[in-house]
């Protein structure tokens, strides 16, 4: 392929690979859809093409869609397996981010939420939400009527509508939410720990990948018990773990986390999703496979959000 043709598919990659990550909730599956793209890319008639971004954005939405409708796919999200991967704000795969439902449409809250979506529903409401693609350019890009993608697109803003809570944090605000959710889980202040949760609070935990499905809890008094068994690293835990991790706060698809990373490698993040400047859910992800991207990421960086310098361990 000449080189002209190759930057053309280049220019393109991180827009792409935002929509296929919002189609799929998988970094992996992702970059799988966008090499894919590809190869199709380097295979057609290029001089058949009239408008390459809309051809590729066909291609990726299509190839995301039968990843979504594939057998294994379904076994997966059925037995509530599946968690999206976490990805590091800045990483440009999250793509396009000026607006509230852009930001939004990448939190890991909508991203789980968009599960309860049918595979052609969540595309819809992915290209019109998040990239701004009108009715008509919808439907020649999926191959249903303007009409049809209207009422997709209706069904699947009622069926997130009733969950949804993103607000805007900021930098300096996620660093003082998880600063205080990490001093009082570690210091073991159960009353401070309940002052951040909402009494409703969930949580979420993947664990570490050893388990069939992921943990979860309700209520604030519950998850304020795990908060706090979670900050006892015990030598077993350290010894799974490695060592004791440096403990930093971060933002993770727009969402305040606290990160637990060695120098070479981050182990756990744990993401907080705020309602009314409350805690309302902990996602915990430690998965090694879920995190590969985000610790490219994280090893690209300078971190001056460093809140424990080295995790001390437990007494038995």
């Amino acid at each position: 392929m000449d080189p002209e043709s190759v930057e053309l598919f280049e220019v393109n990659r991180d827009r792409l690979g935002a929509l296929a990550y919002r189609l799929l909730g998988s970094a992996a599956d992702a970059e799988d859809v966008v090499q894919d793209a590809f190869l199709r890319w380097q295979a057609a008639d290029l001089d058949r093409i009239a408008a390459p971004a809309a051809w590729l954005t066909t291609v990726v939405t299509n190839l995301s869609l039968d990843r979504l409708r594939s057998a294994q796919a379904r076994r997966e999200r059925t037995i509530g397996a599946w968690l999206p991967d976490p990805l590091l704000d800045g990483d440009p795969m999250l793509g396009p981010a000026d607006t509230v439902e852009q930001r939004e449409s990448v939190t890991l809250a909508v991203l789980t939420l968009m599960e309860r979506l049918r595979p052609v529903e969540r595309a819809v409401y992915v290209l019109r939400e998040a990239f701004s693609h009108s009715h008509a350019e919808i439907a020649a890009i999926l191959g249903i009527t303007e009409s049809a993608s209207q009422q997709h697109a209706h069904r699947a803003r009622d069926r997130l509508r009733a969950e949804r809570s993103f607000r805007d944090v900021d930098q300096a605000s996620a660093r003082r939410i998880v600063e205080a959710f990490v001093e009082a889980a570690a210091s073991g202040r159960t009353a401070r720990l309940l002052s951040l949760l909402t009494d409703d609070a969930t949580a979420i935990i993947d664990g570490a990948g050893l388990a069939e499905a992921p943990l979860r809890y309700s209520g604030a008094e519950r998850i304020a018990a795990v908060a706090r068994a979670g900050f006892k690293l015990t030598p077993l835990k350290r010894r799974l773990a490695g060592g004791a991790p440096s403990i930093y706060a971060g933002t993770v698809n727009g969402s305040p986390a606290m990160i637990a990373a060695f120098p070479d490698r981050i182990v756990s993040v744990v993401v907080l999703d705020l309602h009314d400047g409350r805690i309302a859910s902990v996602r915990g992800l430690a998965a090694p496979n879920r995190l590969s991207r985000l610790n490219a990421q994280w090893q690209r960086r300078e971190h001056d959000d460093l809140l424990i310098e080295s995790w001390p361990v437990a007494r038995p």
